[in-house]
């Protein structure tokens, strides 16, 4: 199903996100309503130097924010938000926690709803401390192999292996 846009219902295929503020706007626009937003028809006077000004302070503390929002790290598995935006893939589970606030707006709009209602895995799932504990190892692992520790490396992926067994033998 393609994603409608958010002012006349046309097929949208511009989504831009704005940084209002402490607000996040995403919205989902066809190429005419993008065009009119993007560069609305003013009939104000052509602006001032304090108006342009004005608006470079707002740029400016809305790069400031996104800065700090992109440097925040999920203490679980390292990914960061930049890496979360860059690759649109999230690193662990605990991301959705450390990351809600964006997430749950980037979830509302893609789905309507930021809570699952679909189906389940048949199989049971890892526990949550058994899940965190696979991936803090896996990092470990990248870690060892970067430091070129290859004997951490060894065991580290015998025990990651280990665990893998034993919750699939729980399964």
């Amino acid at each position: 199903m393609a994603m409608r846009c958010q002012k006349c219902e046309k097929p949208a295929t511009f989504h831009i996100t704005d940084l209002l503020g402490p607000e996040i706007v995403v919205l989902h626009l066809c190429p005419d309503c993008a065009k009119q937003y993007l560069q609305p028809e003013s009939t104000a006077p052509s602006p001032t130097i304090a108006n342009v000004l004005q608006g470079q302070l707002k740029l400016e503390q809305t790069a400031d924010e996104l800065k700090k929002l992109d440097a925040r790290q999920c203490p679980t598995c390292g990914i960061s938000f930049l890496e979360f935006r860059q690759h649109g893939r999230l690193g662990c589970p605990n991301d959705y926690e450390v990351f809600r606030r964006e997430l749950d707006v980037l979830l509302m709009n893609m789905h309507g709803a930021v809570e699952h209602k679909g189906k389940h895995p048949k199989r049971p799932m890892r526990s949550p401390a058994e899940t965190q504990q696979i991936i803090r190892l896996r990092r470990e692992l990248k870690e060892a192999i970067e430091q070129e520790d290859y004997e951490n490396a060894s065991r580290l992926r015998d025990l990651i292996r280990s665990h893998e067994q034993e919750s699939q033998r729980g399964a």
